[in-house]
């Protein structure tokens, strides 16, 4: 039997907790509560979730250094993190997605916009994977092993940028527009604006380090990624 997907609650005030709770329950998920940064810590050490459901402001460590330091821990890195926040200025939320939050939901939020998000960040987590491993010049993506490396060093993807990754290397040379992306790479992209492509294609160029400047913006247009020869011309 399939068990239900763990989500993970980090919030400091118990009614929002239960409000949350009881709806996943009732959809089909495991939610289990931490009201601050430390008890979140020990159900990670204890059991790893499959999503995290992190609030911005947190007694303690903020939910901003939170996300920042699961998404350096190779055991937490690759846990889908949705921020909730009473923040809903363009540049709080791109905070949240720099500092590792793989989607936002702006405080009040309807239970079927919570749900939405959430299945959405799981099918992010288990992509369908188009080839197992696919290259491009010395960059190389394995998708059973979940790595990357260019020019024979390795290199580490968050998991949205790992999977849209895989899709460019296997649509190389093709332009793409931000809603292609998110049709193709997000899925149900209902509940999620095309700004938030250009912020994990700013991720995924600097995990790329040198190989960054394979993913061109095409003004106008959206991205693609392109040899090094040919993206050295652009």
């Amino acid at each position: 039997m399939k068990k239900n997907p763990q989500i993970l609650i980090v919030e400091d005030e118990p009614a929002i907790a239960e409000l949350i709770a009881v709806n996943l329950r009732h959809n089909g998920f495991q939610p289990v509560w931490a009201e601050d940064g430390a008890s979140a810590q020990r159900e990670l050490d204890a059991v790893l979730p499959d999503a995290i459901l992190l609030d911005w402001m947190l007694p303690g460590a903020s939910g901003l250094a939170l996300a920042r330091k699961w998404r350096t821990d190779p055991r937490t890195k690759q846990i889908p993190i949705l921020m909730l926040t009473a923040r809903g200025d363009e540049p709080d939320k791109v905070s949240g997605l720099d500092a590792g939050a793989d989607d936002y939901i702006t405080k009040p939020f309807s239970t079927q916009e919570l749900l939405a998000r959430i299945r959405a960040v799981l099918r992010r987590r288990a992509p369908e994977q188009v080839a197992t491993r696919v290259t491009m010049g010395t960059l190389e993506l394995d998708a059973s092993t979940h790595r990357v490396s260019y020019a024979g060093e390795a290199l580490k993807l968050g998991p949205t940028e790992f999977k849209l990754l895989n899709y460019l290397l296997n649509h190389p040379e093709r332009v793409h527009s931000r809603a292609q992306l998110l049709d193709k790479v997000w899925g149900d992209h209902v509940f999620i604006e095309e700004r938030t492509v250009d912020v994990h294609v700013k991720r995924l160029r600097e995990a790329l380090g040198e190989a960054g400047g394979m993913v061109q913006t095409v003004r106008g247009v959206g991205y693609r990624l392109s040899a090094p020869s040919s993206a050295a011309g652009a």
